[in-house]
Protein backbone atom coordinates (compact mmCIF):
# COMPACT_ATOMS: atom_id res chain seq x y z
CA UNK A 1 0.00 0.00 0.00
CA UNK A 2 1.29 3.26 -0.85
CA UNK A 3 1.20 6.40 0.90
CA UNK A 4 0.00 10.34 -0.23
CA UNK A 5 4.22 10.41 -1.35
CA UNK A 6 4.77 7.13 -2.94
CA UNK A 7 6.56 5.60 0.00
CA UNK A 8 5.46 2.12 2.21
CA UNK A 9 2.23 2.26 4.35
CA UNK A 10 4.13 2.29 7.11
CA UNK A 11 4.51 6.10 6.96
CA UNK A 12 0.31 6.63 6.89
CA UNK A 13 0.40 7.60 10.25
CA UNK A 14 2.29 10.83 9.28
CA UNK A 15 -0.07 11.60 6.72
CA UNK A 16 -2.78 12.97 9.36
CA UNK A 17 -0.26 14.04 12.05
CA UNK A 18 2.10 16.02 10.72
CA UNK A 19 0.76 19.38 11.50
CA UNK A 20 -0.03 18.44 14.73
CA UNK A 21 4.14 19.23 16.22
CA UNK A 22 3.83 22.81 14.57
CA UNK A 23 0.61 23.60 16.14
CA UNK A 24 -1.53 24.48 13.15
CA UNK A 25 -5.14 23.84 14.72
CA UNK A 26 -7.46 24.28 17.12
CA UNK A 27 -10.03 22.15 18.51
CA UNK A 28 -14.14 22.97 18.59
CA UNK A 29 -16.40 21.54 21.33
CA UNK A 30 -18.39 18.57 20.13
CA UNK A 31 -21.67 20.02 21.36
CA UNK A 32 -21.39 22.79 19.45
CA UNK A 33 -22.97 20.47 16.94
CA UNK A 34 -25.82 20.16 19.20
CA UNK A 35 -26.41 23.76 19.29
CA UNK A 36 -28.83 24.29 16.11
CA UNK A 37 -26.21 27.14 15.10
CA UNK A 38 -26.53 28.44 11.45
CA UNK A 39 -23.58 28.32 9.56
CA UNK A 40 -22.48 32.14 10.14
CA UNK A 41 -22.74 31.62 13.40
CA UNK A 42 -20.70 28.51 13.44
CA UNK A 43 -17.96 30.75 11.31
CA UNK A 44 -17.40 33.50 14.01
CA UNK A 45 -17.91 31.22 16.66
CA UNK A 46 -14.63 29.20 15.16
CA UNK A 47 -12.82 32.47 14.26
CA UNK A 48 -13.18 33.56 18.20
CA UNK A 49 -11.93 29.80 19.07
CA UNK A 50 -9.41 30.33 16.92
CA UNK A 51 -7.89 33.79 18.06
CA UNK A 52 -8.91 32.36 21.97
CA UNK A 53 -6.19 32.66 24.63
CA UNK A 54 -6.03 29.36 26.02
CA UNK A 55 -5.21 30.44 29.10
CA UNK A 56 -8.05 33.28 30.29
CA UNK A 57 -10.39 32.08 26.96
CA UNK A 58 -10.35 35.62 26.02
CA UNK A 59 -9.88 37.23 22.87
CA UNK A 60 -9.74 40.88 21.49
CA UNK A 61 -9.87 41.06 17.72
CA UNK A 62 -11.47 43.71 15.90
CA UNK A 63 -15.17 43.42 13.92
CA UNK A 64 -12.99 44.53 10.74
CA UNK A 65 -10.27 41.96 11.26
CA UNK A 66 -13.12 39.10 11.68
CA UNK A 67 -14.72 40.15 8.47
CA UNK A 68 -11.48 40.03 6.80
CA UNK A 69 -11.24 36.47 7.76
CA UNK A 70 -14.65 34.96 7.99
CA UNK A 71 -15.92 36.98 4.34
CA UNK A 72 -18.80 38.87 6.10
CA UNK A 73 -20.09 42.41 6.56
CA UNK A 74 -19.60 44.31 9.64
CA UNK A 75 -23.31 44.37 10.24
CA UNK A 76 -23.71 40.55 9.66
CA UNK A 77 -20.55 39.96 11.92
CA UNK A 78 -22.32 42.01 14.97
CA UNK A 79 -25.27 40.49 14.46
CA UNK A 80 -24.05 36.67 14.93
CA UNK A 81 -21.81 38.13 17.81
CA UNK A 82 -25.25 39.08 19.12
CA UNK A 83 -26.79 35.66 18.26
CA UNK A 84 -23.81 34.22 19.71
CA UNK A 85 -24.13 36.47 23.16
CA UNK A 86 -27.55 35.52 23.66
CA UNK A 87 -27.22 32.11 23.25
CA UNK A 88 -24.71 31.94 26.20
CA UNK A 89 -21.68 30.78 24.23
CA UNK A 90 -20.00 34.47 24.61
CA UNK A 91 -19.41 37.26 26.53
CA UNK A 92 -18.81 40.66 24.92
CA UNK A 93 -17.58 43.62 26.94
CA UNK A 94 -15.97 47.13 25.03
CA UNK A 95 -12.87 48.31 26.30
CA UNK A 96 -11.06 52.06 26.27
CA UNK A 97 -7.67 52.76 24.88
CA UNK A 98 -6.13 56.20 25.62
CA UNK A 99 -4.25 57.99 22.96
CA UNK A 100 -0.78 59.18 23.15
CA UNK A 101 -2.62 62.49 23.61
CA UNK A 102 -4.21 61.25 26.34
CA UNK A 103 -7.90 60.76 24.61
CA UNK A 104 -9.98 58.35 25.92
CA UNK A 105 -11.37 56.21 23.00
CA UNK A 106 -13.21 52.97 22.49
CA UNK A 107 -10.93 50.05 21.74
CA UNK A 108 -11.48 46.63 20.37
CA UNK A 109 -14.19 44.35 21.48
CA UNK A 110 -13.18 41.86 24.55
CA UNK A 111 -14.58 38.50 23.46
CA UNK A 112 -14.63 35.83 26.55
CA UNK A 113 -15.18 32.07 25.34
CA UNK A 114 -17.72 30.74 28.17
CA UNK A 115 -17.96 27.13 28.72
CA UNK A 116 -20.23 24.97 26.14
CA UNK A 117 -22.22 23.25 28.83
CA UNK A 118 -23.24 26.39 30.14
CA UNK A 119 -24.89 27.09 26.04
CA UNK A 120 -25.87 23.38 26.18
CA UNK A 121 -28.11 23.67 29.09
CA UNK A 122 -29.55 27.37 27.99
CA UNK A 123 -30.64 25.78 24.48
CA UNK A 124 -31.96 22.82 26.77
CA UNK A 125 -33.78 24.74 28.89
CA UNK A 126 -35.55 26.98 25.92
CA UNK A 127 -36.46 23.78 24.17
CA UNK A 128 -38.29 22.83 27.70
CA UNK A 129 -39.89 25.91 27.72
CA UNK A 130 -41.34 25.80 24.00
CA UNK A 131 -42.31 22.56 24.42
CA UNK A 132 -44.59 22.87 27.22
CA UNK A 133 -46.14 26.09 25.40
CA UNK A 134 -46.94 24.16 22.68
CA UNK A 135 -48.87 21.74 25.02
CA UNK A 136 -50.50 24.60 26.92
CA UNK A 137 -51.73 25.86 23.20
CA UNK A 138 -52.51 22.54 22.26
CA UNK A 139 -54.91 22.00 25.43
CA UNK A 140 -57.15 25.23 24.51
CA UNK A 141 -57.88 23.90 21.39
Amino acid sequence: MKNHQGGNAPEIGNTYTKWVDEGRFFLLPNAIFTLGLRPGEMTVYAYLIFCEDRKSHQCWPSIGKICQHTGMSANTVAKYIRQLEEKQLIDVEPTKVRTKSGEVRNGTLQFTIRPIQEAVNCKLERDLVAQSEQRRTKKKR
